[in-house]
């Protein structure tokens, strides 16, 4: 981490100018800098990654997707056949499938509950209830018949008032800050956090902070698990030795 002294009135266009390199646009909201903000912590990162076996552009259909039990929007929904670690959580009555990336060193997760309208896997999921259903004792390497929408996600969050109820309040208040590790002088405040998140998945990959017809061999005629992803549904992306999630969302309206 570096400081350096700054113009007020630049700094918002500067860093948004210097985030979008990484797919992040306009992280800082307008007038979110003045003249009394000394000091914004900005958290930006940017993941792009090829699927091992890509989706082919040729099966890529149109398709609804379910939103709720009542409307459906169209998606650009890609296809593929293959074998994949798959689970079924008969308890959560949820599918899970991991999608491995080039290398394998990183993986993309997808829980599928049964029920549009059943948030149960949502509700009790925990980092130690994920590990356990991920685990290589739980997946099963299975011919799976994969269909996932093209998906373009962006979402923005407003940190300071999370992170002041989870206990974070000295950093905000101007008699109780104390960030002389960073400035000789303790006149440093936190003003606010921005977090934004780029999420992009297509038939090449994910992209996160990114062309010929194809026909089916007789493999179609082998059955297959269907895995379906047209409506809500949970993501990770994994790294594999570690275990640790980079990123993780919920997708549930195009």
């Amino acid at each position: 981490m570096c400081l350096k002294a700054i113009r007020y009135h630049s700094v918002g266009p500067d860093t948004n100018t210097y985030i979008a390199k990484c797919k992040i646009q306009a992280l800082l909201p307008v007038n979110s800098v003045d003249s009394l903000t000394k000091l914004v912590l900005v958290n930006a990162l940017y993941f792009k990654g090829n699927w091992a076996k890509t989706f082919k552009d040729g099966f890529t259909k149109e398709q609804p997707f379910r939103m709720n039990k009542n409307t459906t929007k169209p998606v650009q929904m890609m296809f593929q056949r293959g074998k994949f670690n798959w689970t079924y959580i008969q308890t959560m009555h949820t599918h899970i499938i991991e999608l491995p990336y080039v290398n394998n060193d990183l993986s993309m997760l997808i829980l599928l509950p049964d029920d549009i309208s059943d948030d149960t896997t949502e509700r009790d999921l925990t980092y130690e209830t994920l590990a356990r259903w991920t685990s290589s004792e739980m997946l099963e390497k299975t011919e799976v018949d994969v269909y996932l929408p093209r998906i373009k996600m962006e979402e923005s969050y407003d940190l300071k008032s999370t992170l002041s109820s989870m206990g974070m309040r000295d950093a905000f208040s101007q008699d109780r800050a104390d960030f002389r590790g960073m400035s000789e002088k303790n006149d440093l405040v936190l003003s606010n956090v921005f977090h934004k998140c780029f999420v992009e998945i297509n038939e090449e990959g994910t992209e996160a902070a990114a062309a010929s017809a194809a026909s089916m061999t007789s493999r179609s005629l082998i059955s297959a698990i269907q895995f379906a992803a047209d409506h809500p549904f949970l993501f990770f992306i994994r790294h594999n030795k570690t275990k640790t999630i980079l990123f993780f969302g919920r997708f549930c309206s195009p």
